[in-house]
C-alpha cells in the first residue's frame, strides 16, 4: 500500500514538473501582432514576431490603422500592439483601457519623442518655437506636414490650427505617410526650402537629414517638447491565457539604437522588415538573451537555445534555388536608380510639368468656387438639362448636389471634381491623338498594347510611388497618377473607334477626293464618336475611381476624409463621404452619356 502511495506521489511531482516547463496551450501558438506602418513599429513587431518564430510559435502581423487597433483589440480579433505611442495616443487607448477591453503590460521603449521639427537651416534662420511659425508663414506656404489621415499627431496638429493656437489659424495641414512625408521633407531639404513636419525619434531621418525640433512650452504634443513613451498592450485577459508570451513581452526592452539600425535597413537599404529583424537578431544575441530569461519554447525547451538554433539554420539554401536567391534581376533596383537619377538630374521638366498641372488644377478649383454654390447647382442641372431635356435628371442633379451642400462636403466636392476634369482634360488632349495615331500605324499599336496593359493591371498604389518622389506631395501627384491609370481607356476606345469604320465608307471619301485629313475628320471620327465618347466617360469613371487613393498623397477632395474616416473608424464621416461619391459618380455617368435620339425617347 505505501509503495502504490509512492509511486501515485511521484507520478504527481512529474506531472507538476513537466506542467511548470511546458510552453503555453495550444489556443496560444498563433500569436497575432497589429502593426500601424510605422517604421519603428514594423521594426520591433518584425524583431519580434522573429523570436516568436524561432521558439515555435505562429506570429501574424495585421497592419491596421491605430483605433482600428485597438477596436480588434477590444474584439479579440488582434492579441498583441507593441507601438502605443503616449501621450499623443490617450485618446485613443483610454476608453478601451477604462472599459477593461485592453491591458497594458508595459513600456518598450523610453527616451522618445514626437512633435513639430524643421530643417537645421530654417531653425538657424529664427524658427525655434511653435511660436515663431506664423513669422514663416509665407515661405511655408501655410503648410505643416504631417502623416496619414486620422493619425494622432496629425489630430493634435489639426486641433492647434481648429484653435488657432500659436497663430496656426488658416494653415493647412498636408496628410499622406510616413513615406510620403519623408520624400517631401527630402525634397524640401535639397532644395533648402522651408518646411514644418511632424518628426520623431527613434527613426533614421535623425541621423540622415540635420533637423531640429521645435520648443513647445505649452507642451502639447507631451512633455519636455514631445518627450514619449512607447507602451506594449495586449487584448484583456491574453497575459493569463498566454503565460509564456506574456513574460517574453514583460521583458522585451527596446533601446534608441536598436530600432535606429533596423529602421535604417528597412527604409534606406530596402531590406524587408523579417529580413532586417533576422540581420540584427544574428548579431546581437547578448541583448535578447535577456529578453527571453525564463521563457520557453512551444514545445517547453528553453527559448534561447530554441531560437540560436534557429537563426543558425535560416542560411540562404543550397543549389539551384539559392543561386536564384542570390542573383535576383535587379528590377526594382534599376528602376530606383533611375528615379533617383530622374529626381538629381532632371527636376527642372518634372518641376515644369509641376507647375502646368498644379496652375491647371489650382485654376480650375478657384473657378468652381469662385461660383456661390447654389449658382453652381443651378448651372450644372440647367446644362444637363440642356444636353439630355430630362427635367428627371435635372432635378436629381439639384437635389443630390442640395444633399452634399447639407452634408458639409461642398468644397470637397469641387475639390474632387476639379480633379477628374484636369485629369480628363489631360487624358483626352493626349490620348485620343495617340489612339487615332495608333489606329493608322499598327506598328505604333503593337508597340502601345503591352504598355497600356501594364498600366491598366499594376496596382494603383504603385503609381503613387515613382510620383511622390518626383514631385512632391500635394494634388500634382495624385494628378499624374489619375492620368497614368485613367489613360488607356481613350486611346483603346479612339483606336477601336477609328479601325471599325467599314471599309465601304473609307473608299466611298477617297472617291469623292477626300484628303487624309478630310477622310479623318469628316468620314471616321464622326463615324467613331460614339465609341471614343464612350472611351472619355469611361476616364472620367476611372478618375473618380482615384479620389481615395490620391488623398494618401496629400491630394484634397472626397478621398482624404474617406481615408481619415478609415483610419478613426468613424462611420458617420466615412458614409457621408462616401455617400458624396457616389452622387458625383452618378452625375457624370448620367450627364457624360450620349444622349439618345428622339425618336427613342418618345
Amino acid at each position: 500500500m505505501r509503495g502504490i502511495r509512492h509511486w501515485v506521489w511521484v507520478t504527481i511531482s512529474v506531472l507538476l514538473a513537466t506542467a511548470t516547463q511546458a510552453g503555453d496551450p495550444p489556443a496560444c501558438k498563433e500569436v497575432r501582432f497589429a502593426d500601424i506602418g510605422w517604421t519603428d513599429i514594423t521594426a520591433t513587431t518584425a524583431i519580434t514576431a522573429r523570436i516568436l518564430d524561432g521558439i515555435g510559435y505562429r506570429p501574424r502581423v495585421e497592419v491596421l490603422s491605430v483605433p482600428i487597433t485597438y477596436l480588434s483589440l477590444k474584439n479579440k480579433d488582434v492579441d498583441v500592439f507593441l507601438g502605443n505611442w503616449m501621450p499623443t495616443m490617450e485618446g485613443d487607448r483610454q476608453p478601451y483601457i477604462k472599459d477593461g477591453s485592453v491591458a497594458i503590460v508595459g513600456a518598450n521603449l523610453t527616451g522618445a519623442k514626437y512633435t513639430l521639427a524643421v530643417p537645421d537651416y530654417l531653425y538657424e534662420e529664427g524658427l525655434h518655437s511653435f511660436g515663431d511659425i506664423l513669422r514663416f508663414k509665407e515661405v511655408l506656404g501655410g503648410k505643416i506636414y504631417g502623416l496619414e489621415p486620422g493619425n494622432d499627431g496629425n489630430r493634435v496638429a489639426l486641433q492647434m490650427i481648429h484653435d488657432g493656437r500659436d497663430g496656426l489659424k488658416g494653415f493647412n495641414l498636408v496628410e499622406s505617410s510616413e513615406q510620403g512625408m519623408l520624400a517631401e521633407l527630402d525634397r524640401a531639404i535639397r532644395r533648402k526650402q522651408a518646411i514644418v513636419f511632424l518628426g520623431w525619434e527613434p527613426h533614421p531621418m535623425n541621423q540622415k537629414y540635420a533637423i531640429r525640433y521645435l520648443d513647445d512650452p505649452e507642451n502639447t504634443f507631451g512633455p519636455d517638447n514631445g518627450g514619449a513613451t512607447i507602451f506594449t498592450n495586449v487584448r484583456a485577459g491574453y497575459l493569463d491565457e498566454c503565460p509564456n508570451i506574456g513574460r517574453l513581452l514583460r521583458q522585451l526592452k527596446f533601446s534608441l539604437p536598436i530600432e535606429d539600425h533596423v529602421m535604417g535597413s528597412i527604409l534606406f537599404d530596402g531590406v524587408e522588415p523579417a529580413r532586417a529583424a533576422q540581420d540584427w537578431l544574428r548579431t546581437n544575441p547578448t541583448i535578447w538573451q535577456g529578453w527571453l530569461e525564463n521563457v520557453l519554447s512551444f514545445d517547453g525547451a528553453p527559448a534561447a537555445e530554441s531560437l540560436s538554433a534557429s537563426l543558425g539554420l535560416q542560411e540562404d539554401p543550397g543549389g539551384l534555388a539559392g543561386w536564384f536567391a542570390g542573383h535576383r534581376v535587379p528590377v526594382g533596383a534599376s528602376l530606383e536608380a533611375g528615379v533617383s537619377w530622374a529626381t538629381h538630374h532632371g527636376q527642372f521638366i518634372f518641376d515644369a510639368i509641376s507647375i502646368g498641372s498644379a496652375g491647371l488644377l489650382n485654376g480650375l478649383t478657384a473657378l468652381l468656387l469662385w461660383f456661390p454654390p447654389l449658382v453652381l447647382v443651378g448651372l450644372f442641372a440647367f446644362g444637363a438639362y440642356g444636353l439630355h431635356r430630362s427635367i428627371g435628371l435635372a432635378l436629381f442633379i439639384i437635389l443630390s448636389l442640395l444633399l452634399v451642400l447639407d452634408l458639409g462636403y461642398w468644397q470637397a466636392t469641387v475639390e474632387t471634381l476639379a480633379l477628374v476634369f484636369a485629369a480628363t482634360f489631360s487624358c483626352v488632349v493626349v490620348g485620343v491623338p495617340m489612339g487615332i495615331a495608333a489606329a493608322h500605324r499598327p506598328w505604333l499599336y503593337q508597340m502601345l498594347r503591352p504598355i497600356l496593359d501594364l498600366m491598366q493591371t499594376i496596382p494603383t498604389f504603385v503609381y503613387l510611388i515613382p510620383t511622390l518622389v518626383l514631385f512632391g506631395l500635394g494634388a500634382v501627384p495624385g494628378l499624374i497618377s489619375t492620368v497614368i491609370f485613367a489613360i488607356p481607356a481613350p486611346i483603346r476606345l479612339t483606336h477601336l473607334g477609328i479601325t471599325s469604320v467599314p471599309e465601304p465608307l473609307r473608299e466611298a471619301g477617297l472617291a469623292f477626293g477626300a484628303t487624309p485629313r478630310q477622310l479623318l475628320f469628316k468620314v471616321e471620327l464622326p463615324f467613331a464618336l460614339p465609341t471614343i465618347m464612350a472611351g472619355i466617360t469611361q476616364c472620367i469613371m476611372l478618375s473618380l475611381s482615384m479620389v481615395v487613393i490620391a488623398a494618401l498623397v496629400g491630394a484634397d477632395g472626397l478621398g482624404k476624409p474617406v481615408v481619415r474616416a478609415l483610419n478613426s473608424v468613424n462611420v458617420a464621416m466615412g458614409f457621408e463621404a462616401g455617400l458624396a461619391i457616389v452622387v458625383l459618380a452618378i452625375i457624370l455617368d448620367r450627364v457624360c452619356k450620349r444622349p439618345e435620339p428622339r425618336s427613342k425617347r418618345t
